[in-house]
């Protein structure tokens, strides 16, 4: 049993600085959780088993299901607690950014009992199947098709850009039940990734990496207990799910990377005071590091109010092309700041920090597309937020 945690915001703090300072790993401190499929090491092992067993990977998450129980000013306290040490959140992935939150909401209390727990402590890893070849931005357009067989289903057709699915135990994913149907005929199903009929194929990226999948399945099977929700009613929790996946997006501290004032003291130096010599990367870097601390209270702010609402609004959409902004200015001016240092791609003149802000400022160009390009994002806002009147049906 964990010691109770205290209502009172002071003595919280304490609290939670004490447990970070016994159970954080020191020489983690200020980098980035391992990327899919990378062999952890001792340090990030014990991290990640510490965070897990606590519940504060997902802090807010119920204590009933491996959650933490924490209150939203809880979790903000313990974050500025993380962060003051330079500890990262060990617990990650597709199903603390999107599909823990919609099962909380859509799922029976046997689907909690069986996912959420093992999504607390990250022994599962779940990927998404929800695009196809001829159904991104028009989602609802999907043809991967699933058949009634009594007690399960029976899956075959082909997904894309799936993140992580070469490393997934699990998928949730779309499927179209009713042919007769556009929206009405989809079913969100899940099914476990270690059975015949699923073809894999990772998709080469610039960044060297290939977080990006396509999936073919051929007879694939997902028992009716995996049905989410009612049968035909999938389209209603994806739009949920991917508001939480676009409010992840946008409120997750993955977009601060490399921590850039250090990253300017080692490349470029300081002067006589100790301040960073260039006066002009000075200013951007406080520009920068002002925009993603009020995009950081922004989101926070979101949260809490969602909790009094229905959940994520389309105000997901505006956070979501913000977080992609900030993201992507950051790794450039981190390039920006290695110089010639950050020309590298491969080989041994480089260090493993250099090599990986460049693949990860080759990858982050992504985030404008992935979890709903900047485009639709802004018709969403346009319609749904400013009440525009929708082009494509004028």
């Amino acid at each position: 049993m964990s010691d109770p945690v205290s209502n009172e915001p002071s003595l919280f703090r304490d609290q939670a600085r004490d447990w970070i300072n016994t159970h954080f790993p020191s020489r983690l401190a200020w980098t980035v959780p391992a990327a899919a499929g990378v062999a952890l090491t001792e340090d990030q092992l014990s991290w990640r088993a510490a965070m897990g067993a606590k519940g504060w990977g997902v802090p807010t998450w119920p204590a009933a299901y491996g959650g933490g129980g924490l209150s939203e000013a809880q979790a903000a306290i313990l974050a500025q607690e993380l962060a003051q040490v330079g500890a990262y959140n060990p617990i990650g992935g597709m199903g603390i950014m999107m599909f823990g939150p919609t099962l909380l909401e859509y799922g029976t209390e046997a689907q909690k009992l069986e996912h959420i727990p093992r999504i607390a402590k990250a022994e599962v890893q779940w990927c998404q199947g929800f695009s196809e070849p001829g159904a991104g931005s028009d989602l609802a357009s999907l043809q991967c098709k699933a058949e009634d067989k009594g007690d399960h289903f029976v899956i075959s057709g082909q997904k894309i850009w799936t993140s992580g699915a070469q490393y997934a135990d699990w998928c949730f994913c779309l499927v179209r039940t009713d042919t007769s149907k556009k929206h009405e005929g989809i079913s969100f199903v899940l099914f476990p990734m270690d059975q015949p009929g699923i073809d894999v194929r990772p998709i080469s990226l610039i960044a060297g990496n290939s977080p990006f999948c396509e999936m073919f399945f051929t007879d694939v099977k997902a028992a009716k207990k995996d049905l989410v929700g009612p049968l035909n009613a999938g389209w209603t929790i994806a739009k949920r799910l991917l508001q939480f996946e676009r409010s992840s997006i946008s409120g997750r501290d993955a977009f601060v990377g490399a921590h850039l004032p250090q990253l300017a003291r080692d490349y470029v130096g300081s002067d006589e005071t100790g301040r960073l010599a260039d006066h002009d990367l000075r200013t951007r870097i406080i520009r920068l590091e002002m925009q993603a601390h009020a995009l950081k209270l922004t989101a926070a702010r979101s949260r809490l109010e969602a909790t009094g609402n229905e959940g994520p609004s389309a105000t997901t959409s505006i956070m979501k092309n913000v977080g992609s902004s900030v993201m992507q200015m950051r790794a450039e001016l981190a390039l920006e700041i290695l110089g010639n240092r950050g020309l590298g791609w491969n080989g041994d003149g480089f260090t493993s920090t250099e090599l990986g802000l460049v693949r990860g400022w080759l990858g982050g160009k992504a985030a404008s597309i992935y979890g709903g390009s900047q485009e639709i994002q802004s018709n969403i806002v346009s319609k749904r937020i400013l009440g525009l009147p929708d082009p494509a049906r004028a």
